[in-house]
């Protein structure tokens, strides 16, 4: 698989990706000009997780530009009870107008309606996430409001793919994981506060760019967390683009990440719920994940629909670093996820 250590553009003149691989930091420039698309087939989306396994509740935040559609969401999930809560608000038509930047680098960005307002911003090594609903009902309260800071220091690596289609290489996804930046900050839930640290918090983000093609459907799983104190974590999907070239296999572990090849995930066809096996064919990962609670959604408008299943649990098991050392797992917070999409 193709290591990209060099920078450059993503896209070349004809709107092709310049070169197809996997890099330990976000190396390609993408810029929404050199996209040869209509705007509304241009995707671009910025989604946080956030866990606290002191308070045992996963905060989601969602702020994405599709287009013909702003999609953005707050959801709260309680680990404890299994439920969760969700507050969306949709944005027609946005167009590139919501100035989501287009690579890495200290941006601000906010979005406000009635219900829900969402702003990031990065200075450096330092993200900040201001968030709140205040008619979102979670446990017979309502109102929720977080100012949470995460710190992506400077040898953090991250998983960043660049990816196209095989129907058509002018669609291209450009994506960038970065897991287990430490938090610190407050979730404030009706009158009740809960103060987040580093050494038990832990947040990822998922970042992306694109042109897709009409139809798909992809898997993920994420989690991060820590063993006797040192963080460790993973990313694993696959389904969406052409991933033969390249995957976005990967352990966190030490700020490092240790690359993997293919993965499967092995889900129950009778209930999202029930028992996950999760394997890839270099043997180097085998985990068993145990659902909680499924963030299950569907919307169906016949040429645009969506089905999504984000399934929050536990992972066991173990993974084998890159030189060879087995790390287990033990019931580390995350989430697995089955996802088809026609827009």
């Amino acid at each position: 698989m193709n290591e990209i250590t060099k920078e450059g553009e993503l896209l070349n003149k004809k709107g092709e990706l310049s070169e197809i691989g996997w890099s330990r930091r976000p190396q390609l420039r993408y810029s929404r000009k050199a996209v040869k698309s209509s705007p509304l087939g241009i995707k671009e989306w910025d989604y946080y997780a956030i866990y606290s396994h002191k308070h045992q509740f996963f905060l989601t935040t969602t702020f994405s530009d599709l287009g013909y559609l702003g999609l953005f969401a707050i959801a709260f999930i309680d680990m404890k009870k299994g439920k969760w809560y969700q507050q969306d608000s949709m944005k027609p038509f946005p167009l590139g107008h919501l100035g989501l930047p287009p690579h890495s680098g200290d941006y601000e960005v906010a979005y406000s309606h009635k219900n829900l307002r969402i702003a990031y911003s990065r200075r450096d090594e330092r993200r900040r996430i201001l968030c709140g609903a205040p008619n979102l009902e979670i446990g017979g309260v309502k109102g929720v409001e977080a100012d949470l800071t995460l710190i992506q220091s400077p040898e953090m690596e991250s998983i960043n793919i660049a990816t196209s289609w095989r129907e058509n290489r002018k669609a291209f996804y450009y994506n960038q994981k970065i897991n287990c930046m430490g938090v610190s900050g407050t979730v404030r839930i009706n009158d009740t506060t809960y103060s987040l640290t580093p050494d038990e918090s832990v947040a990822t983000l998922d970042w992306g760019r694109g042109k897709w093609t009409y139809q798909n459907r992809w898997y993920w799983a994420s989690a991060s967390g820590f063993t006797n104190s040192t963080p460790i974590g993973f990313n694993l999907g696959y389904g969406f683009s052409d991933r033969s070239e390249v995957t976005e296999n990967v352990i966190f572990y030490k700020n490092k990440i240790h690359k993997l090849d293919q993965v499967d995930f092995i889900i129950p066809p009778e209930s999202y719920e029930k028992e996950w096996k999760i394997t890839s064919n270099d043997k180097r990962i085998e985990l068993t994940f145990t659902p909680v609670t499924d963030r299950a959604t569907k919307s169906d408008f016949f040429i645009i629909k969506s089905v999504q299943h984000q399934v929050f649990g536990h992972f066991d098991g173990y993974m084998i670093l890159d030189d060879g050392i087995k790390v287990p797992i033990n019931h580390l917070a995350g989430f697995g996820e089955d996802v088809f999409n026609r827009f």
